[in-house]
């Protein structure tokens, strides 16, 4: 993996999609597998502890892209619900709305922010900034709020449409800001990969083609 920035206790990669990034000894926080981007680890484990408070208390501030399926109407907008194990699918989270819902479940709140970049046909690009830091979070909010990530295998709906040349999420962590350990505060970017920018470029060719 690239790596954007490294001192004496931390260590931040540009992680590629299609890399399980379980095996990093000092993950500060987790990616999902088909998730590219920016990827914080420590050198040693007091340094961990330091980075994981940071995310725990959900002060580390976000930001990823994400190409969704359908038309977002609002230009921005709030998700906010508890998210839990799916009862129907073990490997996936739900959101629910009240912690009645959730019978004994332990109940995680969940707050996603989101905002309009670009609208196309089928599809609407965001810039999703996640509040807090739970597992599978902004695809859970995304398919919860009717518009699942593009290409996102696990939380699809059925017969929902997909660019053709993409073979993954479109789901990019783009930058994170952090108090590192020496106290300074830091922003880390990645930018979109060739294989998203790709695909926006030939979803814009193709609306242009019809027009």
């Amino acid at each position: 993996m690239k790596i954007i920035y490294e001192d004496k206790d931390i260590i931040v990669y540009d992680k590629p999609a299609g890399v399980n990034a379980d095996e990093i000894r000092f993950r500060a926080h987790r990616l999902d597998k088909d998730t590219s981007g920016v990827l914080v680890a420590a050198k040693n484990k007091k340094a961990l502890a330091f980075l994981q408070k940071q995310f725990a208390e959900n002060k580390v501030e976000k930001k990823y892209y994400a190409l969704v399926v359908g038309k977002i109407k609002k230009d921005s907008g709030t998700i906010e619900t508890f998210l839990a194990r799916s009862p129907k699918d073990k490997r996936k989270q739900k959101a629910y709305l009240s912690v009645a819902e959730l019978g004994l479940k332990k109940p995680r709140k969940a707050l996603t922010k989101y905002r309009v970049i670009k609208r196309f046909k089928d599809f609407t690009l965001l810039e999703v900034i996640p509040k807090t830091g739970r597992k599978h979070q902004i695809r859970a909010h995304m398919t919860y709020l009717g518009h699942p990530i593009a290409g996102d295998k696990l939380y699809r709906f059925r017969n929902q449409p997909c660019p053709p040349e993409l073979s993954r999420q479109f789901l990019h962590a783009t930058a994170i800001k952090i108090r590192l350990p020496n106290g300074r505060k830091k922003e880390f970017k990645s930018p979109l990969p060739e294989d998203l920018k790709k695909v926006l470029l030939n979803l814009s060719l193709k609306e242009n083609n019809e027009h």
